[in-house]
């Protein structure tokens, strides 16, 4: 990640992690109507944070009217971020972004968007995480932690493994105050399994936006997630 000019602030914002949804282009296609409906299902059943998600956009204006429409759609319920594109972001109104480790730096992002914004971070491996003391991020999602067809993948997975290693030196570099979510290849047969290894919640697409009932998947997805979350608390006792 290329340095910043200048010191960096602390996050902002409280970020519930819980369930994710990003609504991959790729994924769910590029009808705004369809995003928007997307969007307002998977809040309806349970999504904390919703992301738009486009790579190479070739059209920054009609990327622009699916964000707002995604933002409409969900009536202030839960955040919308923007993946990469901080001017997007901006100009749609978004609550923030989401970057990767070859996006804009944190610090440049939180100067842009201000001190209200949630800005979020891609981690991939531990020498990232080490870097988050100085980073003015809200919360971190580490992957991928398992194979998924919806982005490149790491060779191999992070598995779960890789991501409580990872999980581990995010929180001595931040404190257990930063949310972490882990991301790629989760559904409803390893969520579990990653909150036990740390997470706070988990980033989905296929899982909840692959197929219909949106809502109902979102459901599942949150009860488990839940579960797991009450299984751990319980265990720290």
């Amino acid at each position: 990640m290329p340095a910043s000019a200048s010191p960096p602030a602390t996050g902002s914002r409280a970020v519930d992690l819980r369930l994710y949804g990003l609504l991959d282009v790729g994924v769910c296609g590029a009808d705004g109507a369809r995003l928007a409906k997307l969007g307002a299902e998977a809040v309806a059943g349970g999504c904390t944070l919703l992301q738009y998600r486009e790579k190479d956009i070739p059209d920054a204006r009609a990327a622009l009217a699916r964000i707002r429409a995604i933002r409409e759609a969900v009536h202030g319920r839960v955040p919308v971020l923007v993946n990469d594109r901080v001017d997007l972001a901006l100009a749609a109104g978004a609550d923030g972004v989401h970057l990767g480790q070859s996006d804009l730096h944190p610090a440049d992002a939180r100067r842009l968007l201000g001190e209200g914004a949630i800005i979020g971070l891609t981690l991939k491996k531990p020498a990232q995480a080490d870097e988050l003391y100085r980073l003015p991020v809200d919360y971190a999602c580490i992957g991928g932690v398992f194979a998924t067809s919806s982005k490149d993948n790491p060779d191999p997975p992070l598995g779960l493994e890789g991501f409580a290693s990872i999980a581990f030196r995010a929180r001595l570099a931040r404190g257990s105050g930063l949310p972490l979510g882990a991301i790629a290849g989760i559904g409803l047969d390893n969520a579990a399994g990653l909150i036990a290894a740390g997470a706070d919640g988990v980033a989905v697409i296929t899982a909840l936006f692959g197929a219909e009932p949106v809502r109902q998947r979102a459901r599942d997805l949150r009860a488990r997630i839940d579960g797991a979350l009450a299984d751990r608390a319980e265990r720290a006792r």
